[in-house]
């Protein structure tokens, strides 16, 4: 547990952000333009993704359609808390890659003064909660649950269906993997 007492040096207090949905629904747009915002408003900003993450580049966080920011690639989110230093604003994608200590971490961090904004995947390919995520979301103070649109009835989407045969839970992939569709559509197809 990384549980850190709140820095009375920093003038704000931190807090965490989450934001969670099914693949081709924005979370990496959104936390990319929160996180330019913050830089816009002078704040020192870093972010993180897991280093297993190098489908569009090794080092920048990179949004299906292109935005893009510099990232630090991290092995663990251990390794979050050791880098993260003189910074007013941390962001993390693809969150559901951490281990289970992120929710640990994050806490740390907002209790340093650190605003914490994480975007990653709140269910797997089967529709069951993902890695760390369900946990931060109970403890962050804010949750943006973002949709897709389904590509079979045009609904809003919340599950990303992998239309490959890989089982593996951990699967990288895009559109040519996965594909985002409603509930209905989700059971239909999985039936």
């Amino acid at each position: 547990m990384f549980l850190e007492t709140p820095d009375s040096n920093k003038q704000s207090k931190g807090w965490v952000e989450v934001i969670c949905g099914s693949m081709f629904s924005g979370k990496t747009e959104e936390l990319i333009r929160r996180l330019k915002r913050a830089q816009y408003a002078k704040q020192k900003v870093e972010i993180f993704k897991p280093a297993i993450d190098v489908r569009y580049d090794e080092e920048k966080v990179v949004s299906h359609d292109s935005n893009e920011v510099h990232s630090t690639p991290v092995p663990s989110s251990a390794n979050i808390l050791l880098l993260a230093n003189d910074v007013d604003v941390i962001g993390i994608d693809e969150a559901q890659f951490f281990d289970d200590e992120l929710p640990a971490v994050c806490s740390a961090l907002a209790n340093r003064g650190v605003r914490v904004i994480v975007a990653g995947l709140d269910m797997d390919y089967l529709g069951n909660p993902f890695g760390p995520i369900p946990n931060l979301m109970a403890t962050a103070e804010y949750v943006s649950k973002v949709h897709a649109i389904c590509v079979d009835c045009g609904d809003l989407a919340m599950h990303s269906n992998r239309i490959t045969a890989s089982k593996d839970l951990v699967h990288l992939g895009e559109q040519k993997e996965y594909e985002a569709l409603c509930r209905f559509c989700f059971v239909k197809k999985n039936s």
